[in-house]
């Protein structure tokens, strides 16, 4: 399917809770329609989007809205869709493990580096920092401490090239 025949799909499926980003080939959804989007998305066969490629998140840069960028492939249909949802820094977005296996650690990373909350993930926890590292370093206001447990964060790291 292209781009805009699934956009129309989902239309029928349900009717305004997905729009087009203007100039991309992108949905946009809300966090309050993504638990419906997302299982139509895996279990309409038309679109079977059985494969969670990855999940990026990212960050608005005005220090209040995030989201998370969810890349999907239909191994069976061989199309491929992009949706993002947005969010407000402190609201969760609904996991989608139950649907996508591979989205357990792929949500525990967007929690980790970007603080994004997935509600109803099994066990959402770091998983890349120890559990006592303060901040979340993705995000474009993060402050590098100077210490941690005592010893000194490098700054300048041209020395790991």
């Amino acid at each position: 399917m292209t781009f805009d025949e699934i956009v129309a799909l989902l239309d029928t499926k349900a009717s305004g809770k997905t729009s087009v980003i203007e100039g991309k080939t992108v949905i946009s959804v809300s966090p309050e329609n993504w638990s419906e989007i997302s299982a139509i998305l895996k279990n309409e066969s038309k679109l079977n989007f059985d494969y969670l490629m990855c999940i990026s998140a990212y960050d608005k840069g005005d220090n209040k809205v995030y989201g998370a960028a969810y890349n999907f492939y239909s191994t069976v249909n061989n199309h491929y869709l992009e949706v993002r949802v947005e969010i407000e820094d402190g609201i969760s977005i609904p996991s989608v493990v139950e649907l996508w296996k591979a989205a357990d650690w792929h949500e525990r990373e967007a929690y980790d580096m970007m603080g994004l909350k997935f509600e109803g993930h099994p066990d959402l926890k770091r998983i890349l920092l120890s559990d006592d590292w303060e901040g979340y370093p993705l995000r474009k206001n993060y402050k590098e401490p100077d210490y941690y447990h005592g010893l000194p964060v490098p700054k300048d790291k041209s020395y790991w090239d």
